[in-house]
């Protein structure tokens, strides 16, 4: 089985990288990393690089977990890129981040959390990193 990981480089993202390897390695799966750069985007901070990447999959090795780090691009729709990693590598539970918002902040720009958490149909597994 696998489980799928969604992560960027930022507290958020290592909150769930975190989470999504220590549920893998419990059950001894394998991780998929999806670290998904906006279509057409020619700059993405959230990129992860060859370096990071590796230091991703030796993180995963530490605790005995075989994973890949996914960048399929996406378009303005980054549940379609969650959809499709699900259907491609059969992923059992998704991992995802979530950052602290106010509620007002919510209901003004919405969340990608939440429409990951609604329209999934994988379980997904929010983490939210320590204080």
């Amino acid at each position: 089985m696998t489980v799928l990981i969604g992560y960027v480089p930022t507290p958020v993202g290592e909150a769930a990288l975190e989470a999504g390897l220590v549920e893998a390695a419990a059950h001894g799966d394998d991780a998929v990393i999806l670290n998904s750069p906006r279509r057409g985007s020619t700059v993405d901070a959230n990129l992860v690089g060859p370096e990071a990447e590796a230091r991703l999959v030796a993180a995963a090795a530490e605790r005995g977990v075989t994973a890949s780090v996914d960048h399929a691009e996406h378009g303005a729709d980054i549940v379609d890129a969650f959809s499709t990693a699900i259907e491609r590598t059969g992923a059992r539970l998704v991992v995802i981040g979530l950052r602290r918002r106010s509620p007002v902040g919510k209901l003004v720009m919405g969340s990608d959390a939440q429409r990951l958490l609604l329209e999934l149909d994988a379980p997904v597994l929010a983490v939210k990193p320590a204080r």
